[in-house]
């Protein structure tokens, strides 16, 4: 794989595309309606009924599929039907700023409800039935939600000076063959003039009045008042001012859906991208929340249980838990394509867009069908049982193709997996992983990380600059797909974002605590040399993920992300995890510490960090690591004013920079290692009878001295990396320029800043000393402070129970004698501690040909955090 192409970026999405064609259900009818688009779709025992933009209701036979009437009445496009099933009604509502009461029995008109204001309320595009509240709730075009409660029972006129016989709603009126209206009371008794069902033909250039026998609804295809099937409309209705909450949004109300439990709820979705839940247990709906959506109008919802499914206008599905008011997932549909319906069956969801195109989504947000629906636009859509039987089940779309279809479906087959991730046992992954380049098909973690590895994010190659930008654009994504509010933070011109993502735990009456996961997306080069598979393809191979990053650290920043969604969908994240992901750690995080001062507000308070980047000391007991090393990298370079020379020529006439580079090494260490800086040593923390107790236990389950433990992790040292000279590099030639790459590894109490200017100043004596003509120049790169954790703090008790009950071992306390600069800084930042948990084995080969990361860690990491979240909680734990 060359470095310098970009690979392609995988689509965001973190739902596996699991279908076949055996998935696809079958069309088992089409539907045409003739020159008029499907805008509404409801189904009886009996019938479907769908609403068109030509101001007709069809009527089919569910069985046979013929039209066995048309409902008129409506001038307007019929933009929803709702069915009340109880009550064998049939609501629709148009454009023409009416709602319309249909008996689905004899297929007749029985009443009129005009909105509040009447005309003045526009276009209404939703509609909700409450049985048991036996109220319709109505979305209107001004913003407003108005509804009618049908147990209160219809008002006479008040003009009438003697109140006429009516009949209470809940008890609605029969009717013969005839058209007879039964019990014999006219229907002008119990309703006002109606200025369409009551109209006379405008050449008559009449009044309308009740006796113009114009309310009519023409069955089976009469055409005349005198026909045996001349139904009356049974009476007019008028939402009171009472019944409306005006501006209930700022935008159009376009869908809304019905919550029946303890307490009846209504949902409501908007053109202003926001879903708002409503309780409706009293007759007046108080407001409860409001969910920021924040992708296009809100056109669909959809509910079961206490979630919530958001259909928005830009291909997104906003999956909301009601219990804990929030967002627990995003299904990125197919971005840019409006979301115009949507219908649930069991754990299914099914979408329709406005490309024509169907979608089932699976309990754990997997695309288990995809296919062509319809020509045009989709936009409607409804779930009905066939022939009284429950599993036979069918789903009816319409389109602006002038298409009704009808599927088969069936109700998904009972799952081994608990909403909304399946837990998929060690022993099954790595099977399914054995020999074979496949992921679990019912694992987000794996496939998720799948996604993230083939972005080749290479920090220190500019040729990767735009594949560093693209990880963040989707590690964004994959985290508000979690159920996480994200977004990035610039961290200068030319360097890589922060990418901010918070997961809100569950609402508390008092402060939840606040922890901030640590990580970064960006890795080091992986040229395909030493490699056995393509290092940016996630391999499985005898239990182990391969691919350059993943266990450093794209593997712990996914397995994390995945803990807090997994509490999340069992409402159990009773804290805010807070995700700040860097893309230059490799690089020594320029830029980080300027954008996160400058951004602290965003980020918010902070009680702990966790950190996941690095691994066990070894193979088969879990760690907890405590300490880093600091480092103070710098360059070094002695030059002359001359061009490169050769050395047949002008040798032993030079002073050459080379070998002043190598007097100059020369000095900084004596035989034994010893770094000869002055006062190098001087603050070196002592080493305590618990730290020598600790060394010996780890040195006997490492097989390591406990010497050689101790010198890599809390002892400073000195390394130069590499040498560089200026020419062509051959054996003839003296370099004019020399440069020279040197660190130092610093420990607890070292400070920083006195040991870099105690280098700098002993290197620039040192040269003096050589009394050479060339030029010294010393350049200091990049630094980090050490970093050492508080071992008897309780977020660091919380986090070493945690690893205890999930591994069933004492976990072991280790040290590393590398640096994360971003550590320490965050610490003395939001003035509180670290924990740092790794996840990987020594043996993953972090930075080298085939990176790896067990499977069995990457799974049991995930669960020490989840478990580690649930002990800050129950402990309350907070450090403000």
């Amino acid at each position: 794989m060359s470095q310098s192409s970009a690979s392609p970026i995988p689509h965001p999405s973190l739902s596996r595309d699991l279908q076949s064609d055996a998935s696809i259900p079958n069309l088992l009818h089409s539907l045409h309606e003739s020159h008029s688009s499907v805008l509404s779709l409801a189904a009886s025992d009996d019938y479907i009924f769908s609403g068109s933009e030509n101001q007709d209701i069809s009527v089919w036979d569910k069985e046979m599929f013929t039209l066995k009437s048309t409902l008129k009445g409506h001038t307007g496009s019929v933009l929803a039907l709702e069915y009340a099933r109880e009550k064998q009604w049939l609501f629709s509502s148009s454009g023409d700023s009416t709602v319309r009461i249909w008996s689905t029995t004899s297929l007749s008109p029985i009443y009129v409800l005009d909105p509040y204001l009447e005309t003045d309320a526009g276009d209404l595009f939703s509609l909700a039935w409450s049985p048991s509240l036996q109220t319709i709730y109505v979305g209107c075009q001004n913003t407003s939600l108005q509804w009618y409660d049908f147990r209160e029972p219809i008002s006479p006129p008040s003009s009438s000076s003697s109140p006429p016989e009516f009949y209470p709603l809940t008890d609605p009126p029969t009717y013969s063959i005839s058209g007879a209206l039964t019990p014999s009371t006219s229907a002008t008794s119990v309703r006002k003039v109606h200025k369409f069902f009551d109209s006379y033909p405008q050449y008559e250039r009449r009044p309308a009045d009740i006796y113009a026998k114009n309310s009519t609804s023409f069955i089976n295809g009469a055409s005349s008042p005198e026909s045996e099937h001349y139904i009356p409309v049974y009476g007019t209705l008028n939402i009171p001012a009472s019944n409306v909450i005006d501006s209930a949004h700022y935008g159009y109300i376009y869908c809304m859906t019905i919550l029946e439990g303890n307490t009846v709820q209504l949902a409501t979705g908007s053109g202003d991208e926001t879903v708002k839940l409503w309780n409706c247990a009293n007759q007046y709906p108080i407001l409860m929340h409001e969910f920021e959506c924040t992708h296009g109008a809100i056109l669909a919802l959809v509910a079961r249980g206490d979630t919530i499914y958001a259909g928005c206008q830009d291909g997104y599905v906003k999956v909301l838990d009601l219990e804990t008011k929030t967002l627990v997932r995003t299904i990125i549909v197919q971005e840019g394509v409006d979301i115009l319906s949507m219908s649930k069956i069991d754990s299914d969801l099914y979408t329709c867009s406005s490309n024509g195109w169907i979608k089932r989504w699976s309990a754990s947000f997997d695309c288990t069908a995809s296919w062509k629906g319809h020509e045009g636009i989709v936009l409607s859509s409804a779930i009905t049982h066939c022939d009284g039987k429950e599993n036979a089940l069918r789903l009816i779309t319409g389109g602006n193709d002038d298409y009704i279809k009808v599927w088969e479906v069936q109700a998904p087959k009972g799952r081994t997996d608990t909403f909304p991730y399946r837990q998929i046992s060690i022993a099954e992954n790595s099977k399914i992983l054995a020999n074979a380049d496949l992921l679990p098909p019912a694992n987000t973690m794996t496939f998720a990380l799948s996604k993230f590895i083939s972005i080749p994010s290479v920090s220190s190659s500019s040729n990767h600059t735009e594949d560093c930008r693209q990880a963040a654009i989707w590690l964004k994504k994959c985290l508000g797909q979690l159920g996480a509010r994200t977004s990035l933070l610039p961290t200068g011109e030319g360097k890589n974002p922060l990418v901010l993502g918070t997961f809100n735990g569950t609402k508390a009456e008092k402060p939840k605590p606040r922890i901030l996961f640590y990580g970064h997306y960006d890795v080091i080069p992986a040229p395909i040399q030493g490699w056995d598979s393509d290092p940016f393809t996630l391999t499985g191979r005898n239990g182990y993920l391969y691919g350059r990053g993943v266990t450093d650290d794209k593997g712990p920043i996914i397995a994390v992300a995945c803990a807090a969604a997994e509490l999340l969908s069992r409402k159990a994240l009773d804290l805010d995890l807070v995700f700040l992901i860097e893309g230059e750690e490799e690089c020594g995080s320029p830029g980080f510490g300027d954008a996160v001062r400058q951004h602290k507000d965003l980020i918010g308070e902070i009680d702990a960090i966790l950190v996941s980047n690095s691994t066990w000391i070894g193979e088969d007991r879990p760690c907890i690591t405590y300490g880093l090393r600091g480092v103070v990298h710098c360059t070094l370079e002695i030059s002359n004013n001359r061009p490169d020379l050769h050395s047949g020529i002008e040798g032993g006439d030079v002073a050459e920079p080379m070998f002043d580079m190598v007097k100059l090494l020369s000095t900084l260490t004596d035989g034994q290692r010893v770094v000869q800086v002055p006062g190098f040593y001087d603050r070196v923390r002592p080493q305590t009878e618990g730290e020598k107790d600790l060394y010996k236990l780890l040195s006997d389950v490492t097989e390591r001295p406990a010497a050689s433990l101790s010198s890599r992790w809390r002892e400073p040292s000195l390394t130069i990396h590499s040498l560089e000279i200026s020419g062509p590099k051959n054996a003839t030639v003296i370099p004019s320029l020399v440069k020279a790459q040197v660190s130092l590894r610093i420990v607890p109490d070292q400070d920083l800043d006195t040991i870099i200017h105690a280098l700098c100043t002993y290197l620039e004596s040192s040269f003096r000393a050589l009394k050479s003509p060339n030029v010294l120049q010393i350049n200091v790169e990049h630094t980090a402070d050490w970093w050492l954790g508080n071992l008897d703090d309780p977020w660091f008790e919380a986090l070493e129970s945690a690893v205890q009950e999930v591994w069933g071992l004492e976990p072991l306390r280790i040290r590393e004698g590398g640096s994360i600069p971003s550590v320490p800084y965050l610490e003395k930042e939001f003035k509180c501690h670290a924990l740092h948990l790794p996840m990987g084995q020594s043996s993953d080969q972090a930075h080298l040909p085939n990176e790896r990361i067990s499977l069995v860690n990457l799974h049991k990491g995930k669960a020490v955090v989840e478990r580690f979240f649930l002990n800050v909680a129950e402990k309350k734990l907070l450090s403000r």
